[in-house]
């Protein structure tokens, strides 16, 4: 299942700006579901680095009626809110959402746990550390030596947080938070460990596109790679080239059990995504 990020923000690290009106929102949205979004993730408080706090206001004031357009426009196709507010979750959920994407892992708001059980709604519970300020920053990616067990630890506290307050299991995904607290490491090895995370039981979403840790990766395979690809490593890694490397981090995540992916670019990761997975022995159409 693959969620089309759609922020509506003036300042997310990679798009701030570009869809911060309904009719720029709207368009990217169509694009996004042409393209092949099973969902859209619409989001109102960037949690980049140094990222300021919004008002429940405010950000109700940038997304409600992205999402009432998109619900009048897309009746079939799923809403998430990207939010770490009750508030803004249960005026979300009233206007068509029906996920609600907590990168807290629920740890924010008290009030979230028992806003989305009375919803009935579907939940993707993220490992996360701090405020929406600091949690993409390396503030708090304090690890001893099994940082995947810790990170599997602390979602394990936002799940029974969730069932606690009447979420059922069947409606529970988990995110690893790819980049939120974690340095390149910690991120890599959540990716590379990712059994592990499944093994919890529940569908886990993979969020790696355009971030920090993809150019990282980048760079790194290029400067142990030819001459040239030390150049490459040497130089701004352009959005472009940050998606072509999401589609493999992703293609490899698939194999590694998970089953949502959140990107900005769904096209090519839908091209992939759906090659990749008619080769999965259990799906394999070639006879």
């Amino acid at each position: 299942m693959i969620f089309g990020i759609l922020n509506v923000t003036p300042d997310s690290f990679s798009d701030g700006g570009n869809f911060i009106s309904s009719q720029t929102a709207i368009a990217q949205a169509d694009r996004l579901i042409s393209e092949g979004a099973d969902a859209i993730d619409v989001g109102g408080e960037s949690t980049r680095p140094g990222a300021q706090p919004v008002a429940a206001r405010e950000e109700m004031k940038r997304v409600l009626p992205v999402i009432r357009a998109i619900r009048s426009r897309w009746s079939e196709v799923p809403v998430s809110i990207d939010t770490v507010k009750a508030e803004v979750a249960k005026a979300a959920l009233a206007e068509g959402a029906s996920i609600v994407n907590d990168v807290s892992g629920m740890a924010l708001d008290p009030e979230m746990a028992s806003v989305c059980a009375e919803a009935g709604c579907s939940v993707v519970l993220m490992h996360s550390r701090g405020s929406v300020g600091d949690m993409a920053s390396y503030e708090h990616a304090v690890y001893g030596d099994d940082p995947v067990g810790e990170i599997i630890s602390e979602l394990e506290e936002s799940v029974q947080l969730a069932e606690s307050a009447g979420i059922h299991p069947a409606r529970i995904a988990v995110d690893p938070g790819i980049g939120f607290s974690k340095k390149t490491g910690h991120s890599l090895a959540a990716l590379v460990e990712l059994p592990r995370i499944v093994a919890l039981g529940y569908p886990v979403l993979v969020g790696v596109s355009r971030k920090r840790v993809i150019a990282e990766l980048i760079r790194y395979t290029a400067a142990t790679g030819s001459a040239a690809g030390t150049t490459l490593a040497q130089q701004n890694i352009s959005h472009e080239e940050r998606d072509m490397a999401t589609v493999g981090v992703n293609v490899a995540a698939l194999y590694a059990g998970a089953r949502i992916f959140r990107v900005h670019h769904v096209r090519p990761n839908r091209l992939a995504l759906d090659a990749s997975w008619a080769l999965a022995p259990e799906e394999s159409i070639i006879f």
